[in-house]
């Protein structure tokens, strides 16, 4: 499946708005639009006009992953994916995976921990070990890759494979790596700070 960035964003609109508004769902032209262009939870900031969106909506339709609910007698007409999760189509996503690939779609690459803490309308993650462990099954599925870590980064972003991402020469294939453990981290400077204490005594300062 190879997206557009205008693809993409109209598919991670219909995906979230499913969710977090099912009864608005599904979208109006106009509500679609206004998805598209929402500032918050969006990177980048999108200006498309209900000409662009529809137009991308068409060659979706042509795809058979949106489909147009025309509606009755003077009905404003709908649209609804076929993304994932359809009868008509092959892709099938756990919640978990639906609303990490959501997220990609919408902001691009991010940290496991991004992902948890902006999922919390989507689907529910205890712990980033459990993004960790959805994205890799995502990976199993080359639906997602891991990023080359930028400098001075802790973690590694993910980004989804659905086509036209500016990142991927710079992807790496692999398992998500753990969350660093804070708790073991400060067991670790509080050992280095008694062995310090021990040489400052030992040498007299």
């Amino acid at each position: 499946m190879n997206l557009s960035k205008i693809e993409q964003r109209i598919i991670g609109c219909l995906l979230e708005k499913q969710t977090t508004t099912p009864d608005q769902y599904p979208l109006s032209l106009n509500a679609l639009t206004n998805a598209c262009n929402q500032k918050s939870n969006r990177e980048p900031v999108m200006t498309l006009s209900e000409s662009d969106v529809l137009d991308t909506l068409t060659q979706l339709e042509q795809k058979r992953i949106v489909v147009c609910d025309e509606g009755l007698s003077g009905r404003v007409s709908k649209y609804k994916h076929r993304f994932c999760n359809s009868e008509f189509g092959s892709l099938k996503l756990t919640e978990q995976q639906r609303a990490i690939v959501c997220l990609l779609l919408l902001r691009g690459p991010q940290t496991p921990g991004e992902l948890r803490t902006r999922s919390g309308r989507l689907a529910e993650f205890s712990t980033v070990v459990e993004v960790e462990s959805a994205l890799n099954e995502l990976i199993q599925q080359e639906l997602a890759t891991r990023l080359a870590r930028e400098p001075g980064k802790r973690e590694a972003r993910y980004q989804h494979l659905f086509g036209d991402t500016a990142d991927l020469e710079q992807a790496e294939s692999s398992p998500a790596e753990p969350a660093v453990n804070l708790d073991e981290l400060l067991e670790e400077i509080d050992q280095l700070k008694q062995e310090l204490q021990v040489i400052k005594q030992h040498l007299g300062l």
